[in-house]
This record gives C-alpha cells, sequence and structure tokens, in this order.
C-alpha cells in the first residue's frame, strides 16, 4: 500500500503513516520501500523479538509441559527458537542440585548463565543473526561426542509424511546431529507449525519420542503423527 493510502484509511497525517511503517520495517514486520510498504514474504525470516510474541500463550503451555520431564543431574539439549526460549524462562525456577544444558543458541545461553545450578555448554558455529543462533560444522563437531538425556527440539515446519524441516540447512545438519546424541527427543512447537513443509529435513517423524503442541492442532495430522509411534500430548 502506499502511504497516501494508508494515511486516508487511518485518517491520519503522512507523516505519522512513514514513522509506523519504518517502526514495522524495522522489526521486519514489513518492506518498506519509496512511497508505501509491501507486505513480508513468506520466506522471509521474522526476527526473534517479533516471533516470541506470535502464539504466545500457546508457547508458555507447551513449555510449562516440556520443563515437568526435567530430572536433577540430566543432561539437556534446548535447540534454538522462541518455544524453547521459553523452556528456559521456565527452567530457571526450577529446584535442582544440578542440570547439563547444551544450546546453540545465544538468547538461551544468556536466560541460564546466571542460573547456580545450570553447567551451560555452548557449541562454536556460524552466527545467524535474526535468530541469535549458532550452526555449521563447527557446532557439529563440538557435540558429536556429547551424550544427552533429553533434546528439546523447536521446528519451523512438522509433516507427518516428509518430517521435521527448517529452511536452514545447516541447522538441519545440526539438528540431525543433536537428535543422534540424545536419548529422549521431545519436539516443541505450536499447532501453526504443522502440515507446512520447509527447504531441508532434520529427520522422520518417527525418529522423535514426543510431540508436545497445543490443542488446536489438525485431529488427522495428530494421528498421522501418533500413528507413526510418536506420542502427542495436547496443551
Amino acid at each position: 500500500m502506499t502511504v497516501a493510502e494508508l494515511a486516508r484509511q487511518f485518517a491520519v497525517s503522512a507523516v505519522t503513516i512513514r514513522s509506523d511503517l519504518a517502526a514495522l520495517d524495522e522489526i521486519g514486520a514489513l518492506v518498506r520501500i519509496h512511497g508505501g510498504a509491501l507486505p513480508r514474504r513468506e520466506s522471509d525470516e521474522l526476527p526473534i523479538d517479533v516471533k516470541q510474541s506470535l502464539h504466545r500463550a500457546e508457547k508458555i503451555r507447551i513449555a510449562t509441559a516440556a520443563i515437568q520431564l526435567i530430572r536433577d543431574g540430566e543432561t539437556v539439549i534446548l535447540d534454538s527458537g522462541t518455544t524453547t526460549a521459553e523452556i528456559a524462562k521456565q527452567m530457571r525456577g526450577l529446584k535442582l542440585g544440578s542440570l547439563n544444558v547444551i544450546t546453540n543458541a545465544l538468547n538461551i545461553a544468556v536466560l541460564l548463565a546466571s542460573v547456580a545450578f545450570v553447567n551451560l555448554v555452548i557449541p562454536g558455529g556460524v552466527l545467524r543473526r535474526r535468530s541469535w543462533s549458532l550452526s555449521g560444522p563447527q557446532a557439529e563437531n563440538a557435540i558429536r561426542n556429547l551424550q544427552a538425556d533429553t533434546l528439546f527440539l523447536g521446528v519451523d515446519s512438522l509433516d507427518p509424511e516428509v518430517g521435521l524441516m527448517t529452511p536452514y540447512v545447516l541447522e538441519a545438519q545440526l539438528n540431525a546431529q543433536m537428535i543422534r546424541i540424545a536419548r529422549r527427543v521431545v519436539a516443541v512447537t505450536d499447532s501453526s507449525k504443522l502440515l507446512r513443509r520447509n527447504l531441508s529435513v532434520i529427520s522422520a517423524v518417527d525418529q522423535v519420542d514426543l510431540l508436545i503442541t497445543d490443542k488446536r492442532a489438525d485431529a488427522e495430522c495428530i494421528e498421522a503423527i501418533r500413528a507413526r509411534g510418536v506420542e502427542v500430548k495436547l496443551v
């Protein structure tokens, strides 16, 4: 839309509209062009501070269910993502003696860095700035000889037929390595990510032990996932 069209629609000045469009462009909600704005393309990545505001209530419920699986003295992996970041926030309130946490997400590392009972392990790698996540061969090699009790894996897309997916090839490879070193794999994602497909396949659905998602999930999709031997918890 153009600045003039928006000014007429909202009965405000063009100066106000330009300021609003600039702010929305800054957070990645749209693309600012001369004289107006374009919608963000589906392939464009939203900044993490925008992502964390989407489906917020569902992410909180999913995280609440996830942390109930954590036991004292265990080693867990928190993949990058806004749902796993919510797990990290709630993890800070647990009453544990010790917990090893492996994460490739800098925002999660910051959340847990001051928690006394957490022994934090951060692999190296290449930083993807919009998500604050590290990936690449360095990260894969850093965790290759580690072992974990539980992997909490956030996914961009999950289709029962294709598997778990992400748009980012390097992150798909790192996630696959995380699955290999984890005794239990817990996928955590809100229902908007189900029945979507993406560029890079992380693994088949049957590599997941438990999926935690919200109650708005498509019933046929959930049944198809369960038919592949995956436990599903709806919150």
